[in-house]
């Protein structure tokens, strides 16, 4: 996928000190990224819907500080930019904004270092776990333009689903619930089937996580084998065997979604996607204590702009 990004650091620190600051560097780059391929002006924006996966917000909050755009801080761990997606969009279509910014980021050093870890520590990784993303993702919701890559016309906010899983190096286990009941309430409230899109993606669930999603659609009597798409197997190809049960972090769905997603719907060949970022919402507090995994998604309906 590495030719459809608009840009691609070879240095992994971004010319920075720490790992820290080169994610901020990579927001920074990706939201100016999304006001010139717009065609704005930083004083376009009304709001910044963004997040990441650090304490506090720090890869976005000292990688936006300079754009002086008004902030929305989220997380939704590798479901933010889903959420980033359906919070901008509602803010447009009533009326509190007519141009924002939603954005996500993930930096493999980051959040390795915080959540699982240090890199220097040099564990052997299970098959079932994925590779967090370095990478961001920008994209600029406006509510008065006849032009643009795609348009957003419905969501679906999910809930926290806890089946308890604890294994921090399976997060495919984990959301897969979520990701399941989020496009099962998106299919009941739109009262429509799955063949209602010609694509079902979820975020990071990767191939186990995959497997159980596929499950529990077929008991459901519903078939997604042919329908459905996950970022984090999409991301990586097959040789790139380090990555294992595929990508994580937002920044897997925040770069898919910009580079590979968007263009496919601008140009007709998907008329109408379910875009379905998966989150597993654990910290490294919560995983030492013992504490279960719950997961979250959140469902965003993108459709072809019709000439």
């Amino acid at each position: 996928m590495g030719p459809l990004f608009d840009q691609v650091e070879q240095d992994d620190m971004c010319g920075k000190d720490n790992w820290e600051q080169a994610e901020s560097a990579l927001q920074k780059q990706a939201a100016d990224k999304a006001i010139e391929k717009g065609g704005l002006r930083k004083t376009d924006l009304r709001y910044l819907f963004a997040g990441d996966l650090l304490g506090q917000l720090i890869a976005t909050s000292f990688g936006t500080v300079d754009l002086e755009v008004p902030l929305f801080g989220l997380y939704g761990a590798c479901s933010t930019m889903g959420e980033a997606l359906s919070l901008g969009a509602m803010a447009v279509n009533a009326g509190y904004a007519n141009q924002v910014l939603a954005m996500a980021s993930s930096h493999f050093a980051t959040a390795e270092k915080e959540f699982r870890f240090p890199l220097a520590y040099g564990n052997q990784r299970p098959m079932s776990a994925t590779w967090t993303v370095t990478g961001a993702g920008c994209v600029a919701l406006a509510g008065d333009r006849k032009e643009g890559l795609a348009k957003i016309t419905g969501i679906t906010t999910g809930r926290m689903v806890d089946m308890g899983t604890k294994d921090s190096m399976n997060m495919g286990a984990a959301m897969a619930p979520a990701a399941f009941h989020t496009i099962e309430q998106n299919l009941e409230d739109f009262q429509v089937n799955e063949t209602w899109y010609d694509k079902i993606i979820t975020g990071d669930l990767g191939e186990i996580g995959r497997t159980i999603l596929l499950d529990f659609m077929k008991n459901k009597g519903r078939d997604l084998s042919e329908l459905h798409m996950d970022c984090g197997m999409e991301i990586y190809d097959k040789e790139q065997q380090d990555t294992h049960a595929g990508g994580s972090g937002c920044g897997c769905s925040a770069v898919t979604l910009c580079s590979y997603i968007l263009p496919k719907i601008q140009d007709g060949t998907w008329k109408r996607v379910l875009f379905v970022p998966t989150g597993a919402l654990l910290s490294n507090i919560s995983f030492n204590e013992g504490q279960s995994i719950p997961g979250i998604a959140h469902a965003v309906v993108i459709e072809h702009i019709d000439g």
